[in-house]
């Protein structure tokens, strides 16, 4: 791992794997998904140890500090120790995980397309027999 004072905020969380690759981690810092102390910034934003990063990928928000810099892609078990995420935000995510899987639970599933039989009540119920 680089020790390196600055790096680029792209290249700093496509090496912490938030994002696969750079240019999509250049796209989601550009389009407002990625906020540095509280602000929004550009994918060119140098950081530095200490930097609190607010990031949105779908519907997960973290929160998390920088503890160490790199500019090189590593294994995920490495790429863990550039960052500490906050109590806060950890707690909030499980939270936000546990309602959509109640949620996803309390839909109903659909068993595929009905069988001639099925068709035949559906018919029947909405008043369209032939």
């Amino acid at each position: 791992m680089s020790h390196s004072e600055k790096i680029r905020l792209d290249k700093w969380l496509w090496a912490a794997r938030f994002f696969k690759t750079r240019a999509t981690a250049a796209t989601a810092v550009n389009g407002g998904k990625v906020h540095v102390n509280g602000q929004r910034v550009k994918s060119s934003r140098l950081i530095l140890i200490g930097d609190r990063l607010e990031i949105t990928r779908g519907h997960v928000q973290s929160v998390i500090n920088i503890v160490e810099l790199s500019d090189k892609r590593g294994p995920a078990k490495l790429a863990q120790h550039l960052y500490q995420e906050t109590p806060e935000s950890i707690e909030l995510r499980e939270i936000k995980s546990q309602q959509r899987k109640l949620l996803n639970a309390s839909m109903p599933t659909s068993q595929g397309k009905p069988n001639k039989h099925q068709r035949r009540e559906i018919r029947k119920v909405s008043g369209k027999s032939q």
